[in-house]
């Protein structure tokens, strides 16, 4: 289950957007406090959205508690979000994220994601390292 969460962070990082099926079930939902989205093309848009062309983000998902209930599990763990911006101010984003997830024929797979903000920071003067 760790690594399921991890996978998530990852893919949204690297942008492999083409990946996200192997994260989420088709009816995935994702609610933020930008708004939802509700199934995987919708998670998608959702994604390219908050990580657009010239935006690099590297996440941390740290002390991740997780329950497994027969077929369900709940993932609650701790992000922290750098975004680097090309040409622009770079932040710093913490949140608590909770995860649903669920078994699958092709295994678990996440089925909701909210989380809870807890707070963001600039950053100065970050550059990006890779092109």
């Amino acid at each position: 289950m760790s690594e399921l969460a991890s996978r998530l962070v990852r893919v949204l990082d690297e942008k492999r957007y083409d990946a996200m099926a192997s994260v989420f079930t088709e009816d995935a939902v994702v609610a933020t406090p930008t708004g939802e989205a509700r199934g995987l093309a919708a998670l998608v848009e959702k994604a390219q959205t908050n990580r657009p062309d010239g935006v690099m983000t590297q996440s941390f998902l740290t002390n991740q508690l997780i329950t497994v209930d027969g077929a369900t599990a709940t993932i609650d763990a701790n992000l922290l979000v750098v975004f680097i911006r090309e040409g622009g101010s770079s932040n710093l984003f913490g949140e608590r994220y909770h995860l649903t997830a669920v078994r699958t024929a092709h295994g678990w797979r996440i089925s909701r994601v909210g989380g809870t903000p807890l707070w963001e920071a600039p950053v100065p003067d970050l550059k990006r390292l890779v092109p």
